[in-house]
C-alpha cells in the first residue's frame, strides 16, 4: 500500500507552519497573502483560507479589511480603525491645515504598509466626507476641512 498525502488535515499542518515563522520572527506583523500561500504549499485557496481560519480561532492573526491579516501578540497595541480613519488622523500628525497639500496614495502606501489601490479607496471615502479635496491622476490632493475630535472618533 502507497502513502498517499492525506488532504484531509493539510489546513492545521499550514497553520502550524505559519505559527512556527510567527513565533520565529517577532517582528512579524501581517501574515503572507492567500496567493503566497496557495504558491508556497501548493493547495487550493479554500484550504488556505481555513489554515487562516484555524489561525484566527487560535487569536495567532485576525483579519483586517482591505489588508494582509495581522499577527495578533499578546501585549501588542494594534490600531484597529478602518484604514480611512487611519487616514484622516494624518492631518493632525502631521499638522495640515486647511488649503495644505495632502500625503500621495504612494507615500500613504509605504507609511501603512497596504497597496496603492487600497490607499485611493480611503483617500475617495475621505473625499466623499468633505475632509479631502482634488486628487485624482497629477493632481494633488489638499486638505478641506480638518476633522474635529469627534469626527475622529
Amino acid at each position: 500500500m502507497s502513502q498517499q498525502a492525506n488532504p484531509r488535515g493539510t489546513f492545521l499542518k499550514i497553520a502550524d507552519a505559519l505559527k512556527t515563522r510567527i513565533e520565529g520572527d517577532p517582528d512579524m506583523t501581517v501574515l503572507p497573502s492567500l496567493t503566497e500561500v496557495v504558491r508556497d504549499y501548493k493547495v487550493s485557496r479554500g484550504v488556505a483560507v481555513r489554515a487562516f481560519g484555524v489561525l484566527k480561532q487560535e487569536g495567532v492573526a485576525e483579519p483586517a479589511p482591505g489588508e494582509r491579516w495581522r499577527v495578533v501578540r499578546s501585549g501588542a497595541r494594534v490600531d484597529r480603525r478602518p484604514l480611512h480613519q487611519r487616514i484622516a488622523d494624518v492631518i493632525t500628525a502631521d499638522g495640515l491645515g486647511a488649503g495644505e497639500a495632502f500625503p500621495s496614495a504612494s507615500v500613504l502606501a509605504e507609511r501603512f504598509g497596504v497597496s496603492r489601490p487600497t490607499v485611493t479607496k480611503a483617500l475617495e471615502k475621505l473625499e466623499a466626507a468633505g475632509v479631502l479635496a482634488g486628487g485624482g491622476q497629477g493632481k494633488v490632493r489638499t486638505v478641506r476641512a480638518v476633522p474635529t475630535r469627534e469626527e475622529r472618533l
